[in-house]
């Protein structure tokens, strides 16, 4: 299983810090886990790959780009810092 973990400043509260960890399987396509944590809760849940497939066919987007733009935005870090806002809710 690979993981990843992210430092996130939400757009909703610039000041405050969390923490992204996504884990995947064979690749990020064929879903996986999240884990958002603001140092003393954290919260967890699965996406499965059907629902990666029907979040690409409602933005109208093909879903292998969908999947792309989904590793830039949880998984590539400071690569694509800047490039993705976080709004916590």
């Amino acid at each position: 299983m690979d993981k990843t973990l992210n430092r996130i400043h939400p757009v909703t509260d610039p000041e405050a810090t969390y923490f992204l960890q996504v884990s995947w399987e064979k690749d990020l396509g064929t879903g996986f886990g999240i884990v958002l944590s603001d140092g003393q809760c954290a919260w967890t849940g699965t996406v499965s790959e059907a629902e990666i497939s029907r979040e690409a066919a409602d933005m109208e987007m093909n879903r292998e780009k969908y999947v792309e733009e989904l590793k830039k935005a949880l998984i590539t870090g400071e690569e694509s810092a800047g490039k993705y806002n976080f709004a916590i809710s």
